[in-house]
């Protein structure tokens, strides 16, 4: 069994039932930022140097698990009735995919296209656009962005697994603080 498999297992099951219905229940009330690192992905780091944007076959794409991934984790959303406003996600075909097996809809997104190459002065750019809609967004339900780790580590500074979801609130300046994480695999 893989690592990262065994030791999301274990911390699911040494939570309370409690506190992963406490999540669901906040999550319920909407006013929060899903940051959901795409699903998983077939072996690889980055993309195949032949990459373009617009072209799924040029790039890393989800594994079959990671698409059944993305239906459980739109499945448990629906099922504890969490209210989703909007969905927008990277421009990688990884992350559409996520989106769309997920929620359905989603609205692609340049800014949470994955800084992985960028340079200091993109990432800053990129970001600042970010917190300015995250300032801005006042619709009710919950507002998810499918993104990359890169990005979601420049958001809030956490490492997430592909899959995994990060739970936070905005606060007035765009910035984020985070609530919960919840494993990919704590949803089965």
């Amino acid at each position: 069994m893989d690592r990262r498999l065994f030791l999301a297992i274990f911390a699911l099951s040494t939570l309370p039932a409690a506190a992963q219905e406490s999540v669901w229940h906040r999550l319920a009330g909407g006013g929060h930022v899903l940051l959901l690192r795409h699903a998983a992905t077939v072996p690889g780091v980055g993309d195949p140097p032949d990459f373009q944007l617009g072209a799924c076959a040029t790039q890393r794409n989800l594994s079959a698990d990671g698409k059944a991934d993305a239906r459980r984790l739109g499945a448990a959303l629906r099922r504890e009735g969490v209210p989703v406003a909007e969905v927008l996600s990277s421009r990688w075909c990884r992350c559409l995919d996520t989106a769309r097996l997920a929620f359905g809809s989603v609205k692609p997104a340049p800014m949470m296209d994955s800084m992985f190459q960028e340079d200091e002065t993109g990432r800053q750019r990129k970001l600042a656009e970010v917190r300015r809609y995250l300032a801005a967004f006042k619709a009710p339900g919950n507002l998810v962005l499918v993104t990359h780790d890169v990005n979601i580590r420049a958001l809030v500074g956490q490492y997430v697994n592909q899959g995994d979801m990060v739970i936070a609130v905005a606060n007035a300046d765009g910035s984020l603080r985070v609530t919960d994480t919840v494993p990919i695999k704590r949803l089965e």
